[in-house]
C-alpha cells in the first residue's frame, strides 16, 4: 500500500510520474565559495546579471516559437528583474557587507521578496517566489550549479517552493504534475502549471519531506491526495479517472468559442483577472471575453520612483488591444500600508487593511493619480477601457476621483494627446459601506465590480489569512449574499451593469445564484472559465431563480454551500444553437457596452 499525504488540490486532474525534487539548497555551495576582493566580487555579480539576462532572452524566444506565451511572459518579467538597475545597486551594497557575490545576490533579492510577502494581495505575495527564483538563478550561475537532468518517463516536480523558471524550463512532454509544500493558486509556478493543464497540489507542508527524489507518485489534483510508491492495484484504480480527465479536457476545448448562455437564452460575460498584459494571451486561450480586473499595481512594483505616464500607457494599451474590442477594466493602484512601495514613504500602520491605501492615497497624491488616469484614458483609444476605483466607501470619494479624471482629460487636451471619451468609470464594491450605499452610488457610476475577497473579510470580520478562523470565511454566508444581491439590484435598477472579480466569481456553484441575481459579468482566473461556462450552459435561468429563492431563505453559509454542491446540471437541453458568440453578445451584452 502506498503512503498517503494530503494537500489542497488547486489544478484538477490525475498525474502519474516519478518525483523530481526542485528548489536546491545552496548553503553548502555558498560555504565552499571563495570570494575575491570586493571590486572583483561586484564585477562577478555584474557579469552574472548580463549572462543570465542573455540566457533568459534565449529561453523567451524559444518559448514564443513554441507558442508558449504565458511562460514566455513570466520569464520576460524575470528578465526585467535581472536588468533592474536598482537591483544592481542593491547587490553592490550587499557585496560591501558580505564580500561574497552569490550571497549578495541572494540577500538583495530576498529583501525585495520580503517586501512582496508583506502585502495583502495574494497575487503579489506570490511574486516573492519570483524574486527568489531570479536571485537563485543568478547565484547558481556564479556558483557553477547546473539544473538536474530528466531521465526516462514523466516527472512530477516537488518542493517546498518551486521556482517558476524550473517549470517553465521543463519540456511539456516530460512534466506530469506539480506538488508544493507552500505556495498558492496565484503563485507563478501554479500559473504556469495551469497554462500547461498540469494537475497540482499545494499546502502539503513538511509532509513533502516524506517524498524522495525518484519516488513513483500518483497525484490527484481534485482531492489533493498524493500516493507515494503506489501498488499496481492502486495504479489500476486511477486508470478510469485518467481516461475521464482526457475526455473532459477535450470537451472544455470545444467550449472555448461558445458563449456562457443558459438553456433558455440568458448570457453572462466571462472575463479574466490579470496582473500584466501578457496574461491576456492565456485568458483568450480559455475563452475570456475581456478583462474584468487588471491589477495595475504590477506596473508600480519593483520601481524606485512613480512609473512615468508613458511607461504605464504602453502596459495598458497592450492589454486593451489584446482584448480585441472586449472591455478591459483597469483598477487604479491598490497599494498602501499593507503593500508598501519605497517611493511612497508610508509609515507602518497598526491596521493597514483599514488604513491609508488604494483610493485614499490616490486622491491625496495627484503626482501618482493623474499620470495613471492619463495613461488609461489614452489606452482607451485602442479598444474599450474602464477605470475602476478600489476601496471607495462613499459618493464623495467617487465624485472626487471623477473630477480628477476630468482634470486628466484637460491636461491631455492641452498636450495634444488623443484619449477615449467613452472610458467607463466604476468602483470596486469591497466594503460593507459601499455595498449598503449602492442604491445611491449606482446613480453616479457606470458599473460596479464586486470584490468578494475583501467584502467577505470585512463583512464577517474574518482575516482571510488567519488559518485558525478560516472556517468562518465563506462567501455563501447569508450576510454576504444579501450585500451582493443588493449591489446587483442597485446597478440593474439604474440601467448600469454589475460584475464580480473576487474569488467567488470562479466558483461554478456560485455562478448559478449570481446570474439569478442579475449579474452581467464574472471575472476570474482564466483556467476557471471553462468550468463556470459549463455550469451556466447546462441550467436554465428559470431553474437558477428557483435555486436562488431557496438559498435566500437559508440562515447558514455552510448550509448554502452544501446545498449548491448537490445541484447538478439539471437541464439536459443544450444552450440555444442559434446563440453564437457574436449574436449572444449583441442581445445580452452588459450595459457596459454603452456608457450610461
Amino acid at each position: 500500500m502506498a503512503e498517503k499525504i494530503k494537500g489542497k488540490g488547486v489544478i484538477a486532474g490525475i498525474a502519474v510520474g516519478k518525483i523530481m525534487l526542485a528548489g536546491q539548497n545552496l548553503d553548502g555551495y555558498l560555504k565552499d565559495y571563495k570570494p575575491k576582493s570586493k571590486d572583483k566580487e561586484k564585477k562577478t555579480a555584474a557579469d552574472a546579471l548580463i549572462k543570465v539576462a542573455e540566457d533568459l532572452k534565449v529561453s523567451i524566444e524559444k518559448l514564443k516559437k513554441q507558442d508558449m506565451q504565458e511562460q514566455a511572459a513570466i520569464l520576460e518579467a524575470h528578465r526585467m528583474m535581472v536588468e533592474d538597475p536598482a537591483m544592481s545597486e542593491a547587490i553592490d551594497a550587499q557585496v560591501e557587507e558580505s564580500g561574497s557575490a552569490p550571497k549578495a545576490v541572494l540577500d538583495a533579492y530576498e529583501a525585495q521578496a520580503q517586501l512582496f510577502e508583506g502585502m495583502d494581495d495574494e497575487y503579489f505575495r506570490g511574486r516573492a517566489v519570483d524574486m527568489r527564483d531570479v536571485g537563485k538563478r543568478i547565484a547558481k550561475y556564479i556558483l557553477g550549479i547546473k539544473e538536474p537532468e530528466i531521465g526516462e518517463g514523466k516527472v512530477i516536480v516537488a518542493g517546498h517552493e518551486i521556482e517558476p523558471s524550473v517549470i517553465a524550463g521543463l519540456p511539456s512532454d516530460k512534466i506530469a504534475g506539480v506538488i508544493l509544500g507552500q505556495g498558492s493558486v496565484t503563485s507563478h509556478a501554479i500559473i504556469i502549471a495551469k497554462t500547461r493543464a498540469l494537475p497540482a497540489v499545494v499546502g502539503v507542508g513538511d509532509a513533502i519531506d516524506r517524498i524522495g527524489d525518484g519516488d513513483p507518485v500518483i497525484l490527484d489534483g481534485d482531492t489533493g491526495e498524493i500516493l507515494i510508491r503506489p501498488s499496481d492495484a492502486e495504479r489500476e484504480s486511477y486508470n478510469d479517472k485518467i481516461q475521464k480527465q482526457e475526455e473532459l479536457k477535450a470537451h472544455y476545448a470545444k467550449l472555448r468559442t461558445l458563449p456562457a448562455t443558459t438553456t433558455d437564452g440568458t448570457t453572462v460575460t466571462l472575463a479574466a483577472n490579470i496582473g500584466s498584459p501578457d496574461d491576456v494571451d492565456a485568458a483568450n486561450n480559455f475563452g475570456a471575453e475581456g478583462v474584468g480586473l487588471f491589477r495595475s499595481e504590477f506596473v508600480f512594483m519593483g520601481k524606485q520612483d512613480i512609473p512615468k505616464e508613458e511607461d504605464q500607457f504602453k502596459e495598458y494599451k497592450s492589454a486593451v488591444e489584446k482584448c480585441n474590442g472586449n472591455l478591459c477594466i483597469i483598477r487604479t493602484m491598490d497599494i498602501g500600508g499593507d503593500k508598501p512601495l519605497p517611493y511612497l514613504n508610508i509609515p507602518p500602520e497598526e491596521n493597514p487593511f483599514l488604513g491609508y491605501r488604494a483610493i485614499r492615497i490616490s486622491l491625496q497624491r495627484r503626482d501618482l493619480f493623474i499620470p495613471q488616469l492619463k495613461a488609461i484614458l489614452r489606452a482607451g483609444v485602442y479598444g474599450k477601457a474602464g477605470i475602476m476605483f478600489p476601496m471607495v466607501i462613499n459618493v464623495q470619494e467617487f465624485l472626487a476621483a471623477k473630477k480628477m479624471v476630468e482634470e486628466a482629460k484637460a491636461e491631455l487636451v492641452h498636450e495634444g494627446k488623443k484619449y477615449a471619451e467613452d472610458v467607463l468609470l466604476g468602483i470596486m464594491v469591497e466594503t460593507p459601506a459601499a455595498a449598503v450605499m449602492t442604491p445611491v452610488l449606482a446613480k453616479y457610476v457606470d458599473f460596479f465590480s464586486i470584490g468578494t475577497n475583501d467584502l467577505v473579510q470585512y463583512t464577517l470580520a474574518v482575516d482571510r489569512g488567519n488559518a485558525s478562523i478560516s472556517y468562518l470565511y465563506n462567501h455563501f454566508n447569508p450576510a454576504v449574499l444579501r450585500l451582493i444581491y443588493r449591489t446587483i439590484k442597485s446597478a440593474n435598477d439604474e440601467g448600469k451593469f454589475a460584475g464580480m472579480c473576487g474569488e467567488m466569481a470562479s466558483d461554478p456553484n456560485a455562478a448559478i445564484i449570481l446570474m439569478a441575481m442579475g449579474i452581467k459579468e464574472l471575472s476570474m482566473s482564466a483556467p476557471s472559465i471553462p468550468r463556470v461556462k459549463e455550469k451556466i450552459r447546462n441550467i436554465s435561468m428559470t431553474r437558477a431563480k428557483e435555486i436562488l429563492e431557496k438559498v435566500m431563505e437559508m440562515e447558514d453559509g455552510q448550509e448554502v454551500k452544501d446545498y449548491l454542491a448537490t445541484i447538478q446540471a439539471v437541464d439536459s437541453a443544450p444552450a440555444p444553437a442559434a446563440a453564437t458568440k457574436s449574436s449572444a453578445k449583441s442581445e445580452e451584452a452588459p450595459t457596459a457596452a454603452k456608457k450610461k
